[in-house]
This record gives structure tokens, C-alpha cells and sequence, in this order.
């Protein structure tokens, strides 16, 4: 998900449009309210942002601290919006934090190019891809490779395949996934839809992989596997406890 922050409303319901298109979750605050957010949101919350857009935000020096605070509870890129051609601005944006400065007017699929490319210097990763098992996730979106081959996959099953990922070895609800696919303040979509997505994709990686990599526990959440389960009676892959 997608943060954007701006004052005016019809900027910030002008880049929730653009990233919806782009089948990508997003958010908009104004500079206050988005400070606010951050200081009461959960971790749940925060772990679904995956990059923070700033636009106008009124006078510089009131936010200048703005990125150094997002850093306090996210680890993720930060990329200004400028409106303006002006080398003192940039420069002082850079100053203040940000990683990257992008002049308008400018694509969301620029941005989302710009903020996967910044996520990988942030974790140093040499690779462009991750690897768990028999799946490999690119960073510049191309279709994952499952059991050596590409996989295509709808968008919002492979935002899901996505976040297992990126959180290999540990468990994730699915309140993070739809978190994640939907975004936090989604209302006029239920959670239970995101049963339905995972369902789907474990079927696809199931016919695959021969196996299901995706581990669940009811109440605690999905994890994925790096490898096959160990064979149950003789027949591998017989656990079908799922909450999916």
C-alpha cells in the first residue's frame, strides 16, 4: 500500500485513482493527520505501507522532520513530489531525508518503478529477485517463476504471493494480507474476500509444484514454505487444515 501526503483533497483522490488503476492499494493524509496516524497506527498497520509520497505540504520548514519521523516506525522509500523546477527545493528535500525527487507530472507506474528500485538498495540486496523454495519473485514485477517457469498471475493473487514472500518465515493474518492487497481503510470490500484470492493461488502453485507451499493455521495465519512437507502416511502433502 501506497501513502500519499498532500493538503490539497483533490490531489490526494487524484493519485488514489491513478494507483487503483494500477490494481496498487493506497492512502491519502493531510500533513497533520498523517503524523497523527503514524504515531497510533499498529504494527499490522504499518507493515502494509510499502512506500510514502510527499507532496505539497505546506511550508518546508514546518516539515522537514517529516521523513526522519516516518524512519522512526517504517524502514521504506520515501519519495518527494515536486511541482516546482527549482535545484534550491531539491536539494532541500534532499536534505530533509527523502530518497528520491520526482518532478510532476509523473506516472504511478514511474513511481512504483522508482520505489521497488529504492527497496532494494534499502535491504542491499544484490539480486533483483527473491527466492523461497521452488518460487522466485522478481522486483520489477515480471511473472514469478514457479517450478522453473513463469506463472501468471492476477494482480491481486500475486500482491498475495508477494507479501508471503517478502515475509518468509514468519506468519502473516489475513488481516496483513488484506491489508496489504486492499488497503487499511478499504470498507466497501470484506475481508473474508481474501480467502477467495488465496484459494486460487494455492490451487495454481498446487498444480505447479505438485505440492502446496503455503502453510496455514486457523487464527494464526499463512506462511511460506521454503520446502516441500515431509510425507504423511506415506503420501506427501496430506495436511488440508486451511483457513483458506
Amino acid at each position: 500500500m501506497f501513502v500519499i501526503v498532500d493538503k490539497r483533497d483533490l490531489v490526494l483522490e487524484g493519485y488514489r485513482k491513478s494507483f487503483r488503476r494500477e490494481g496498487v492499494s493506497s492512502i491519502g493524509f493531510h500533513p497533520h493527520d498523517f503524523r497523527d496516524w503514524l504515531q497510533t497506527s499498529s504494527e499490522t498497520d504499518l507493515a502494509a505501507v510499502e512506500a510514502v509520497l510527499l507532496g505539497e505540504l505546506g511550508e518546508l520548514a514546518d516539515c522537514s522532520d517529516l521523513p526522519a519521523i516516518i524512519r522512526r516506525y517504517m524502514r521504506i522509500p520515501v519519495i518527494a513530489l515536486s511541482e516546482m523546477n527549482s535545484l534550491n527545493l531539491v536539494l532541500e528535500l534532499f536534505s530533509a531525508g527523502v530518497d528520491d525527487v520526482v518532478r510532476k507530472p509523473v506516472h504511478v507506474r514511474e513511481i512504483l518503478a522508482r520505489a521497488n528500485a529504492i527497496m532494494r538498495r534499502l535491504r542491499t540486496v544484490r539480486d533483483d529477485s527473491v527466492k523461497v523454495g521452488d518460487i522466485r519473485l522478481f522486483a520489477d514485477g515480471r511473472p514469478p517463476l514457479v517450478g522453473g517457469e513463469p506463472l501468471q498471475l492476477p494482480r491481486r493473487e500475486y500482491r498475495i504471493l508477494e507479501h508471503l514472500v517478502k515475509n518468509r518465515g514468519r506468519r502473516v493474518t489475513k488481516r496483513q494480507l488484506f491489508n496489504s492487497v486492499y488497503g487499511l481503510f478499504e470498507d466497501s470490500v470484506e475481508e473474508s474476500v481474501i480467502e477467495s484470492h488465496i484459494s486460487k493461488l494455492r490451487k495454481k502453485l498446487r498444480q505447479r509444484l505438485g505440492y502446496d507451499p503455503v502453510d496455514s493455521k486457523r487464527y494464526l495465519g499463512y506462511c511460506l514454505n521454503e520446502h516441500p512437507p515431509a510425507a504423511e502416511g506415506g503420501v506427501a502433502g496430506r495436511d488440508e487444515r486451511k483457513i483458506a
